[in-house]
């Protein structure tokens, strides 16, 4: 066995381990940190298969991004488990059959290709495989990526819009047209005030103490 070979089964341990621990986890908290080594370990594991641009991909948007912001949103809301919970046994039957369905699709390709010999492929010392994925996403499936690109689209819209939910009277809008329509005179008023200057005030002050000191 090569080191490679070890590292390779040393990731996959620590990676089920870690995904294992994001379902049974009793704080959120530590489901988050346990997907974070998840994600980390599956980099590691895209590093070993020579596909650097999908490990530092995942790297930098998921664990330095996505993984983050959810720890922060967790730490900050104040969920409470006990109510996380109540459904579960409604919708245990639901996750087993759709867990059971995702294991035997696992078991079916790793059993279709276990005793069958495969070698890499040989590439050039030339070949970039950042600029292979690019050429794939936008050319051969640029509808695909459209369509991704839509649907997050309108997660991001949903997303905005369930946050202004409840709270339209605390919310500000601006209106683009009356925005243009506006005028100098609606903005700017002219106030003719009286020039006061701080040697008057004191002038004065000393004049009135000299008359109450006659008096």
């Amino acid at each position: 066995m090569t080191f490679t070979t070890f590292l390779f089964y040393l990731l996959s341990f620590v990676l089920v381990i870690s995904a294992f621990r994001v379902i049974t986890a009793s704080s959120p908290v530590t489901a988050v940190l346990h997907l974070i080594l998840a994600f980390a370990n599956a980099a590691m594991i895209w590093m070993l298969l020579g596909s650097e641009f999908l490990a530092l991909l995942l790297v930098l948007v998921y664990v330095g991004a996505v993984m983050v912001l959810f720890l922060f949103i967790v730490m900050m809301l104040d969920i409470r488990v006990d109510h996380l919970r109540r459904g579960l046994k409604t919708y245990l039957p639901l996750g087993v059959v759709v867990g059971g369905v995702l294991v035997l699709e696992m078991a079916f390709v790793l059993f279709s290709t276990w005793g069958g010999e495969s070698t890499p492929a040989t590439m050039p010392n030339s070949y970039n495989n950042a600029r292979a994925l690019g050429e794939a996403m936008y050319g051969h499936y640029v509808y695909g990526v459209e369509v991704g690109a839509a649907i997050l689209l309108v997660g991001m819209v949903a997303a905005i819009a369930l946050t202004l939910r409840g709270r339209k009277s605390q919310a500000k809008y601006n209106d683009p047209s009356a925005a243009v329509r506006v005028k100098a005179k609606d903005r700017l008023r002219m106030v003719q005030m009286k020039a006061v200057s701080d040697r008057n005030q004191v002038a004065d002050s000393s004049a009135q103490n000299e008359q109450g000191e006659k008096q």
